[in-house]
């Protein structure tokens, strides 16, 4: 022994350094004693081995690439059974069993014989986590099936063990029938639930279950078998890990309301922004220990925008009023000193309130957003007939302040031209030119106001209150300029502003 002990070390360490022999999982497949089959989603063959080609008696050419239910057809109970099993696995991506099964297998003479089976069908998933492919392992309890019909006498009394374990299989698979049915149905009132669900169990946070509308909030991701981190890698920096870490810490839930969470929707898409209303409820087992987070929330983005756009719209609102008040405080001052006497400032503040609201309406047609400059003019020219003006000029969209603005200087100067130039007179009329040009990057107005055909202006000897309220106005209100040319053959205004919605 003593003389044999060296010698076995080294013919041992020799065997360790050599190459290990490579396993044959085809050769190991196809020698496996018990049937083993597999099939693909649409429940094709795709391998059998050798003792499931045995157990069915078909050639293995006549399996591959055959559906099992066409070449193994049963419309009845059994062929329910063996549907219903396949479809679970496809379904929760977990394995399925049926200890009880008859089904009829084409004997060596052609004819069906009734056997009878126990199943073991077991998922085979790609690396997306989806199931790709179904594993069957059978078992024929055929002849214990003919032992309980051998161990029953007339009594009905059962006389052998074996017969009293295929009756217990039978009753086992009889409520393992109901407890799926059961099951199922829990397992669909979780999947349609209208709030996201999800259930984390481990200290490493692993998605256990997911139901549909956790799934369109992450894009239909395939999460069930990883972690959170491994699942979502973009949550990492966003602290909620660190929030489930801590409900399995203290066993308390945690509730968040309008969180936002960045999210990967789509695979080569950026983070998308979503607000959600959650809770992180700890799953506690018998000795009160976190075994695992049940996730439970809404998606609340819809909510949270609408309620943003409406606190922007409110504030908006406010301040356009607030202008607008300021605006009329000014047209009544101003209007006040150039007509002290009541109904000469009645009728000149009317009217100019007219001339504001008309602008309030055009840009209330596009919800306050902007207003064309032609239609600003046409609002003080068209009601002194067509002809009796020519608009020159590019679309040009103006801001609400600079419609306000420009609303009430076009306003003054037809007032003017209606009481003492060109619209006063039959043949009289006005023409307005105007381009955008821009500097230092920033759209400028430049218009041209310039009438002709009225009687002969006799210039002012001091500048009048509505050449005051025009320079006023264009330079407190949008930072703007007006010249104004009172030449014998008619009045010529200039103006230029920055143009604010030009771009």
């Amino acid at each position: 022994m003593d003389g044999a002990g060296p010698a076995l070390i080294e013919n041992f360490e020799a065997d360790a350094a050599a190459p290990s022999p490579r396993l044959d999982f085809e050769a190991l497949f196809g020698a496996l004693p018990s049937p083993y089959m597999v099939l693909d989603r649409q429940l094709n063959y795709v391998a059998v081995n050798d003792a499931y080609v045995e157990a069915t008696g078909r050639s293995r050419e006549g399996l591959i690439g055959g559906a099992i239910f066409d070449l193994f057809p049963n419309d009845g109970e059994s062929g329910a059974l063996l549907r219903a099993s396949f479809e679970r696995v496809l379904k929760t991506g977990r394995p399925d069993s049926i200890a009880y099964i008859p089904y009829p297998i084409a004997a060596p003479t052609g004819a069906l014989e009734m056997r009878y089976w126990s199943a073991v069908h077991t998922p085979l998933k790609d690396a997306q986590g989806k199931v790709a492919f179904i594993v069957q392992n059978t078992v024929d309890v055929t002849e214990l099936r003919r032992l309980k019909d051998i161990a029953y006498g007339p009594a009905g009394q059962p006389r052998a063990s074996a017969a009293q374990l295929l009756l217990r299989a039978q009753e086992v698979q009889a409520a393992n029938a109901s407890l799926i049915d059961e099951t199922n149905q829990l397992r669909d009132l979780f999947m349609q639930a209208p709030g996201f669900m999800a259930v984390l169990t481990g200290r490493d946070l692993t998605f256990q279950f997911v139901n549909s509308a956790y799934l369109q909030l992450i894009g239909h991701r395939q999460v069930i078998g990883r972690t959170v981190l491994e699942a979502l890698p973009e949550v990492r920096a966003q602290g909620f890990v660190e929030l489930l870490s801590d409900v399995m810490s203290t066993r308390q839930p945690y509730v968040g309301r309008a969180m936002g969470v960045r999210l990967q929707r789509t695979p080569d898409g950026p983070p998308q922004e979503r607000f959600v209303d959650f809770i992180y409820q700890p799953i506690l087992d018998p000795a009160g220990e976190a075994t695992g987070v049940f996730v439970e929330g809404y998606d609340v983005t819809d909510r949270v925008r609408a309620e943003a756009q409406q606190k922007l719209l409110v504030d908006e609102l406010n301040h356009r009023v607030k202008n607008t008040l300021a605006t009329v405080q000014a047209i009544a001052a101003h209007t006040l000193r150039g007509y002290p006497d009541p109904k000469g400032f009645r009728e000149q503040f009317e009217s100019r309130l007219m001339a504001l609201s008309g602008t309030h309406d055009l840009l209330t047609a596009t919800s306050w957003r902007s207003a064309c400059l032609k239609d600003v003019l046409l609002a003080e020219l068209k009601p002194h007939g067509e002809g009796r003006y020519e608009l020159d000029g590019a679309d040009v969209n103006l801001s609400p302040n600079e419609a306000l603005t420009l609303g009430l200087v076009f306003h003054e100067l037809a007032t003017n031209a209606a009481k003492y130039g060109a619209l006063s007179a039959p043949g009289g009329k006005v023409r307005v030119a105007w381009r955008v040009t821009r500097e230092c990057g920033q759209p400028r107005l430049a218009l041209t106001w310039t009438e002709a055909g009225g009687p002969p202006v006799d210039p002012p000897k001091r500048k009048g209150f509505g050449s005051r309220l025009i320079e006023r106005t264009l330079r407190g209100d949008i930072q703007g300029g007006a010249s104004l040319d009172f030449a014998p053959s008619g009045l010529t205004c200039r103006l230029e502003a920055p143009l604010r919605a030009a771009d």
